[in-house]
């Protein structure tokens, strides 16, 4: 019998590590699938999304096409040898288009599908447009397709001469020596790119390869206008007679947050504005399934990029407008129509964000007052089954990001997973859960906190502390994923996270939100502070002598104002922070806010820029401080991270800067991304780590 214990133990052993969860990791976190939204089957059998792949050591994000089965199901790759982003099936059901860069720029692809056995069955390259196509739709009777191409406005006559005239324009600009630009108005750079004389028009093009593609928008104008991602700003009307856009004609659109919706036959023709009335923002319009409305998001002040976001409904018969959420204290996120059981009434679900979480709630047209119908964790990307039966969605968490969820309408079954394509990843790696405290903040208010304790707690030990402050500043922490600040990732070496939702955050109501205009120094820090106070009476875990507070944004502002504020951080990281208020003014792009946060120009307001300017407080300047920027980062131009950097080495005080000369607002590429964590990390480690 002896001469089996040795295997015996050993086959213990191994199962028993087998079970081990280790902490995780950057390598854990890049080898997630980034699951995109849901689309399902005009059938109800399937369920199409994208999912994109991170190769790190190629330093690529390649998305591919997935399908599952809407019953239930192992989902799979459905195009193996071909990357491909964005489906969008046709009405029939017989086909999808789909966005792939398989022949160098992207373009229209259109798969062929089998509904019996989910498969493709063929692909080929619907466009070949030189200034490339994006965001595809099927018009409602399958034979055209929108989509968007950024394209030089000058470029007019017949779509034949359109496309020539752009390809000439490109092949002139790629072949010229002189890299020169020349400009006549502002917002002549956005985020990370230059405008360099190209507008974004939408083109409808016949599937059957029949016509070239033709201009709907033409003018000097976007259509649709940037954004950074979420639910389309066009759509067509269910005779697909008529497209509905979004458009910014204002005469300074640095300035203006003044976007409209528009209406163009697609047969061609000029375009009406329908919310000329409003002179805040209207966006992302969706026609009702029988045709009588577009429900769309608006904004009514106008410059305030941070105003209350309500659901509208438009009567296209009678032109008249009205709130469908007046009532409501909140953001209104994705929505998307469906069929609802009262045969009187059509029903709208939308997610909004609230206290750390962004539930999904269900408002119907005759009795408007939204009812929550999945609550936990973070919702988005709303899909109604082709028979209103389903809702799905994506969701994620703090302990993981998205898969695609399914929720029966009409009852109270509760939402379940359709997709596992992360689950086997997760299932090895030490996630701590997201605890939630409250506490009296500044103007007496109540202002939630978040705690993320280490992999492998002990409660006998003291922690050292990472202490996040998140961006926007209308942004928040709460119950969601992140790839570029994962609170998980920054407990995993063995760090109590604390974060603060601070006057400015979403999902609190539009006061909370109101509350940081004009004051980004004053209630946000107290409410930094006493959060972080109160963390460290409540977590007796918590070493309050080894604290790094770190931030991105209006968070690295924070770090900047922190500098000269406050001596109780060992170590502080700023990225992409406004240090001169000023500077900053005159070397953003999108000037409206600014303008609305400071109330005004330098010009017209000096002293609000100078009195929450963290420059100004240069001489109070004591605490370690690692500097990040990117070159291309047009919000926060880099020249706000040379400034502190220049002021902090004058002043003798230990720093170091990170520049990322390929890199914007976010650092997004996967080898960058590996050495803005390294590069945190150790700097964290050296000043408080024991």
């Amino acid at each position: 019998m002896r001469r089996y214990l040795i295997p015996i133990v050993l086959l213990l052993c191994a199962a028993s590590f087998s079970q081990t969860k280790h902490p995780f990791t950057f390598e854990d976190m890049m080898a997630l699938k980034r699951v995109g939204e849901p689309l399902p089957s005009p059938d109800g059998k399937w369920v199409l999304f994208s999912a994109q792949d991170v190769n790190l050591e190629a330093n690529t994000k390649t998305p591919h096409l997935w399908i599952v089965p809407l019953n239930g199901g192992a989902e799979r790759k459905l195009i193996a040898e071909q990357d491909g982003d964005r489906p969008r099936w046709s009405p029939d059901g017989k086909h999808f288009a789909f966005i792939s860069n398989k022949e160098g720029g992207s373009q229209i692809w259109i798969a062929d599908f089998d509904s019996a056995s989910g498969s493709v069955t063929g692909t080929h390259k619907l466009t070949s447009i030189a200034t490339e196509a994006a965001g595809e739709l099927w018009s409602p009777d399958g034979k055209s397709i929108a989509f968007t191409s950024r394209v030089y406005p000058e470029c007019s006559g017949s779509p034949v001469e359109q496309e020539a005239c752009n390809k000439k324009r490109m092949e002139e600009v790629a072949g010229s020596k002189v890299k020169a630009l020349i400009f006549d108005r502002l917002l002549y750079r956005h985020w990370n790119a230059f405008q360099a004389g190209k507008r974004s028009h939408i083109f409808v093009v016949a599937v059957d390869g029949s016509s070239s593609p033709r201009d709907l928008t033409p003018g000097d104008y976007d259509a649709p206008p940037f954004t950074l991602g979420g639910q389309d700003d066009y759509a067509f009307s269910p005779d697909g007679q008529e497209l509905c856009y979004t458009s910014n004609h204002g005469k300074v659109e640095a300035t203006s947050t003044n976007n409209d919706l528009w209406i163009v036959p697609v047969s061609g023709g000029p375009a009406k504005n329908i919310t000329a009335d409003n002179h805040g923002a209207d966006v992302t319009p969706l026609y009702s399934p029988d045709g009588k409305y577009i429900a769309y998001r608006a904004q009514f002040r106008p410059g305030y990029e941070s105003d209350r976001v309500r659901l509208m409904l438009y009567d296209r018969k009678s032109g008249e407008k009205k709130t469908l959420t007046e009532n409501y204290d909140a953001w209104v996120g994705s929505f998307t129509w469906f069929k609802s059981q009262s045969p009187a009434s059509s029903a709208i679900a939308f997610s909004s964000e609230s206290k750390g979480v962004q539930p999904i709630f269900v408002l119907h047209l005759d009795h408007p007052d939204p009812r929550p119908i999945v609550a936990n964790g973070y919702n988005d990307d709303l899909a109604v089954t082709g028979d209103g039966s389903s809702l799905l969605f994506t969701h994620m968490s703090l302990a993981a990001p998205n898969e695609i969820y399914l929720r029966t309408l009409g009852g109270d079954t509760p939402a379940r997973p359709l997709t596992h394509v992360n689950d086997d990843l997760l299932s090895q790696t030490a996630m701590s859960p997201l605890e939630s405290f409250w506490f009296t903040g500044a103007h007496g208010d109540k202002v939630e906190g978040f705690l993320v304790k280490p992999p492998d707690f002990d409660s006998s030990r003291k922690y050292p502390v990472k202490f996040l402050i998140h961006g926007g500043p209308q942004g928040a922490w709460g119950d969601d994923w992140s790839y570029r600040w994962n609170p998980e990732l920054f407990a995993a070496n063995g760090y109590a996270v604390v974060m603060i939702n601070f006057h400015g955050s979403t999902g609190y109501g539009q006061k909370f939100i109101d509350d940081i205009n004009g004051d980004w120094g004053g209630a946000p820090f107290e409410d930094l502070m006493k959060g972080l106070d109160y963390a460290e009476q409540q977590y007796p875990f918590i070493d309050k002598d080894r604290e790094c507070a770190l931030g991105a944004s209006y968070g690295g502002y924070a770090i900047n104002w922190i500098l000269g504020h406050t001596n109780r951080f060992k170590c502080l990281v700023s990225h992409d922070g406004m240090f001169n208020a000023t500077s900053s003014w005159g070397t953003t792009e999108e000037l409206w806010f600014n303008e609305w946060e400071f109330k005004g120009t330098p010009y017209t307001n000096r002293e609000s820029y100078r009195k929450w300017s963290p420059h100004e407080y240069a001489t109070s300047f004591k605490t370690p401080t690692l500097v990040v920027h990117g070159q291309l980062d047009y919000r926060l131009d880099v020249s706000e991270g040379y400034q502190l950097f220049t002021t902090l080495q004058r002043l003798g005080i230990p720093s170091k800067m990170l520049y990322f000369p390929d890199e914007g607002h976010w650092v997004l590429k996967p080898q960058n991304s590996r050495l803005w964590y390294k590069t945190v990390d150790d700097w964290v480690d050296q000043w408080i780590k024991k």
